[in-house]
């Protein structure tokens, strides 16, 4: 966004260089067109019918007029050119339909336009060019017009350049894709705007429509050749994105990545990533503002048919908005006030929608077709990409859990440990305390012979739900094997820990037990005791491997609780 001090700037510039300069062109480069009105205004439509077929890149605009501009310099002068070339640029801005906040763009453009061809003139002078009927007998008038054509070119990128650090802050390089495209583009234009010349010079001005249409039609031809080229590199970019979307392990890395790309693609202000939670209701799981500056919107919820992704959902189809007066009307919408442009769209898998990606723009017709095309294709990778995602992290879930008490189980235990160990050799300062905790259920085989098996899982579950509340954020908690459990404590001392698992001693020994499903003849829910002991090991006192940690604390439970009466907390000692 361009700052007010700096639209301003431009306009009073434009009121007081604007006419100033084009009365002194008049006086210094006076036309001579007496009975050529029409021929002048015909130059004049064909100006703006070409200025009709623009390319944009990088957000800039290059159109072909400067080949009917050189035309009529050549055979008119400045002046003459200068207010065509101005007609002509005054259309191609409502040919874009700038925005009431882009009124800027008139001087700012004009402006430009104007410096150009003032210099392009005087140079074509100072290498002693001539106007009117030129026969190019010498190699000066050659020489001239290259002159000009050059500074055309020249000075039109240097004020590009300028003009877009000035007024924009942008640090656009000075070669760079805008520039080549104008390069080729004026080989193309320029020839055609000299023949235009000749053959309006020997025949008046039949020979504007007669080149007129050609030149036209080339304006049009390179305008659907960027187009294509455009949807290509849309194409090619989609590609890529679908296979990075495919490759990615996690729920949360898919749609992160998805954010991430298509804001880099396209120009997105804010995302909204919806999830269907049951039927009637979407849950907003994800909210990225480009600029970071709006917090996550208090209303994280949406009904079916509710605003616009509540109706996406509820239709089970797209949404493309090209300004915010087609979508005001929608009541209860929590969108951003600065948003224009919205594309709303249905994530589906299997016939169902499972999620609502919402995108808005705060500039007018932001997306174009084949963008919208794009996101389409876009969404289904995503779709895709999500359900692979989830199928490998329930998946993953599965294998790294005990399916009774929903622990992590050994295996996963043991791996988190040593990659834990390994990432702590790899500090440059020195190891913190590391301690563990092992504990196994006292006579836990007298328990199922008495209560039968489903009462023994029934204890299991609960410990493993009083382990976790216990220790929550401090650690990591496991099922070791059978009616063993052990703990991780990182950064925790010997009598830090020690402390910990006497009370988790006393939680279990104080804490009688519910159980509904016992082998008893009495039916009723009964309360049984049970008690632990348990072991404690710590790094890098104890032991300097994750194997050695679990073996030593294994020691110290057997010998130092288990052999000494049970229900006891004991300490490793070599």
């Amino acid at each position: 966004m361009v700052e007010k001090r700096k639209q301003i700037a431009l306009w009073i510039a434009w009121i007081f260089i604007w006419p100033i300069s084009l009365t002194l062109i008049y006086v210094l480069w006076t036309p001579s067109f007496e009975g050529q009105t029409i021929d002048i205004l015909s130059f004049a439509i064909l100006a703006c019918i070409v200025a009709f077929f623009p390319l944009l890149v990088n957000n800039t605009p290059i159109f072909f007029v400067h080949g009917i501009s050189f035309a009529v310099f050549l055979y008119y002068g400045l002046f003459i050119e200068v207010l065509i070339t101005q007609l002509a640029i005054l259309t191609l801005l409502v040919k874009l339909r700038i925005e009431r906040t882009e009124l800027f763009r008139i001087p700012l453009n004009m402006l430009m336009f104007l410096i150009i061809s003032i210099l392009s003139a005087s140079v074509y002078k100072l290498l002693g060019g001539v106007n009117g009927s030129i026969y190019f007998t010498s190699i000066n008038d050659a020489i001239a017009v290259i002159g000009y054509i050059v500074t055309v070119f020249v000075s039109n990128q240097v004020l590009l350049f300028g003009f877009h650090k000035a007024i924009y802050n942008l640090d656009r390089k000075l070669i760079d894709k805008g520039f080549a495209w104008e390069f080729i583009t004026t080989l193309f234009v320029l020839p055609v705007g000299f023949i235009l010349y000749l053959m309006y010079r020997d025949f008046g001005v039949s020979a504007i429509y007669f080149v007129g249409l050609p030149f036209i039609s080339i304006s049009f031809i390179l305008m659907l050749y960027y187009s294509s080229r455009n949807i290509n590199y849309y194409l090619q970019k989609t590609s890529e994105i679908g296979h990075e979307l495919t490759v990615q392990m996690e729920v949360n890395e898919v749609i992160d990545l998805f954010i991430e790309r298509v804001t880099e693609l396209l120009p997105i202000d804010y995302t909204f990533v919806y999830e269907v939670t049951d039927e009637e209701t979407l849950r907003l799981s994800r909210f990225c503002d480009k600029e970071k500056l709006l917090d996550f919107p208090t209303k994280d919820r949406l009904a079916k048919f509710e605003a616009i992704s509540g109706n996406v959902w509820g239709h089970n189809k797209s949404i493309h908005y090209q300004n915010r007066r087609q979508w005001g009307h929608i009541e209860d919408v929590d969108l951003p006030l600065l948003g224009q442009s919205v594309v709303s769209l249905p994530v589906e898998r299997n016939n169902k929608v499972t999620a609502v990606i919402t995108l808005l723009s705060k500039k007018k017709r932001a997306f174009e077709k084949h963008q919208f095309m794009i996101l389409n294709i876009l969404t289904n990778y995503l779709a895709v990409a999500l359900e692979n995602a989830r199928n490998y992290e329930e998946t993953k879930r599965k294998s790294e859990r005990d399916p009774l008490t929903r622990l992590f189980n050994f295996r996963y235990f043991q791996d988190y440990l040593e990659d834990y160990f390994t990432e702590e050799k790899k500090q440059l300062y020195p190891q913190e305390d590391m301690s563990l905790i092992l504990l196994d259920l006292d006579h836990f085989k007298e328990v199922n012979d008495t209560y039968g098996h489903e009462s023994g899982n029934e204890i299991l579950t609960a410990l493993a739900s009083r382990l976790t509340s216990k220790i929550g954020n401090q650690g990591t908690v496991a099922r070791y094997g059978g009616e063993e459990f052990v703990v991780f404590l990182p950064d925790t001392s010997k009598a830090e820990c020690q402390m910990i698992a006497e009370d988790l001693r006393k939680e279990i020994a104080e804490k009688m037990f519910a159980l509904s499903n016992h082998i008893l003849e009495n039916k009723e829910p009964i309360k049984v005791q049970v008690t632990a002991s348990i072991g404690i090991a710590t790094c890098p006192e104890d032991c300097d491997e994750p194997l050695e940690l679990i073996r030593h604390a294994d020691r110290a439970m057997y010998l130092g609780a288990k052999q000494k009466g049970r229900n006891k907390v004991a300490l490793y000692s070599r």
